[in-house]
């Protein structure tokens, strides 16, 4: 008998960037060992450009990532929730057995950086958190 993938969903408002960013990365180096999802409280109605290309610099790929909404069964159907930034609220539903952990990422707006210096820092400290997040989750496969 084979184990459970463990099924992951990444939320920020938008789902246009960071929680896109982050299910990119998470595939990129988990391959078939999680199931990964990505949603917004609020999508928007594209991917941020400068997302997409900071991910491809890395090998990874959202070009085709369209934002969708979190809805109560895909609350339902994870085994983690993982919130990106602080704006994005997770209210949990009846039947949700996830836990709801928030990742207060690096923002480099506030430091004044901006354009693909910021996006680049972004990646990177979510690309760390996707990596310890996947060492988590699959000890014996990394």
């Amino acid at each position: 008998m084979t184990a459970k993938r463990p099924a992951v969903l990444f939320v920020c408002v938008k789902n246009g960037g960071k929680s896109q960013m982050a299910a990119a990365l998470m595939r990129h180096h988990a391959g078939d060992a999680v199931e990964v999802h990505s949603a917004g409280t609020r999508p928007g109605t594209a991917i941020n450009a400068q997302s997409a290309e900071a991910i491809a610099e890395v090998g990874a790929d959202m070009s085709s990532a369209v934002p969708q909404p979190v809805t109560p069964e895909l609350l339902r159907s994870v085994d983690h929730v993982i919130v990106i930034g602080g704006e994005a609220v997770i209210e949990p539903v009846e039947g949700m057995t996830a836990p709801v952990t928030t990742w207060h990422t690096d923002e480099p707006s506030l430091r004044g950086i901006e354009g693909m210096e910021r996006m680049r820092l972004v990646r990177d400290d979510i690309d760390a958190r996707v990596r310890a997040l996947l060492n988590d989750l699959t000890p014996t496969a990394n």
